[in-house]
């Protein structure tokens, strides 16, 4: 069976990555490139950037494109994944959602669609992200008593929202490990006299410059010694091809939210 993907943000570093391992695959067809109203590429060919001709123009007509696709995969901004979201659910159609920043009413809304359609709804597509994420929840279950343990994190200067989804989902692994809720026990930011570290907090630090795909390290710091867990991308194409998995794996499950726990079968 073909799958065919519609693909939001079209003319930007992940659409573009997204296109090309769709245009790559044996199994799967690109429905629709889709981009904002006003954009400069509308009605360009999505293959264009590659050398390629796809016979798809880049388009913003979501409502239209979905009508004839099978799967939408969406990184954009919250607030215009949340209208996709809206337009899959009214055509009963699946969604990939790597978009990160949601607050907890955006995050309501997916998991009230998702009652309706198949949602994979994660902060890092990454294969080798969410491995780490199981090496996290493990090393806290025989650390967190006695080490001290800090979130770091680095992004390109283009970046929205911090800390990344990507680190606050490992400090939510590392919270759940604890038993314990993120919210409780997170010291976002630290400025002037904090007096000495809360112990059993989770730090997060956050690092904004050039053109950095994507850094996260969580320290687990004890006396006289430190382990680091650390993963740094230097290609979204690991997230296009997580994406892709995601696409799969929803052509085979009923309506509900997925993790890429679930989807890689960790």
């Amino acid at each position: 069976m073909t799958i065919s993907i519609a693909i939001t943000g079209a003319s930007g570093r992940m659409g573009r990555m997204l296109i090309e391992a769709v245009l790559s695959s044996a199994d799967l067809r690109l429905g629709a490139a889709l981009d904002h109203e006003g954009s400069a590429q509308l009605g360009q060919d999505a293959g264009a950037w590659l050398g390629k001709t796809s016979h798809i123009s880049i388009t913003s007509d979501v409502a239209l494109a979905m009508q004839s696709c099978d799967v939408l995969i969406d990184f954009t901004r919250p607030e215009g994944t949340l209208k996709h979201l809206a337009i899959c659910q009214q055509a009963g159609k699946k969604i990939v959602i790597g978009t990160t920043g949601f607050d907890e009413a955006g995050k309501a809304f997916i998991a009230q669609a998702a009652q309706s359609i198949g949602v994979v709804f994660a902060a890092n597509m990454s294969v080798g992200v969410n491995v780490t994420l199981k090496l996290l929840a493990l090393a806290t279950q025989y650390l967190h008593q006695d080490y001290d343990i800090e979130v770091f994190e680095a992004h390109h200067k283009h970046k929205v929202d911090a800390p990344s989804g990507t680190a606050l989902a490992m400090g939510e692994a590392v919270a759940n490990a604890m038993q314990k809720s993120l919210a409780d026990i997170a010291d976002w930011a630290r400025h002037g006299h904090t007096g000495a570290r809360q112990a059993g907090n989770i730090g997060f630090s956050v690092m904004r410059g050039g053109d950095i795909v994507g850094d996260h390290t969580v320290f687990f710091a004890g006396e006289g010694e430190r382990i680091e867990i650390t993963h740094r991308s230097s290609s979204r194409a690991t997230y296009a091809q997580g994406s892709l998995k995601a696409a799969r794996f929803l052509m085979t499950q009923p309506a509900g939210q997925y993790s890429m726990q679930q989807v890689l079968g960790l």
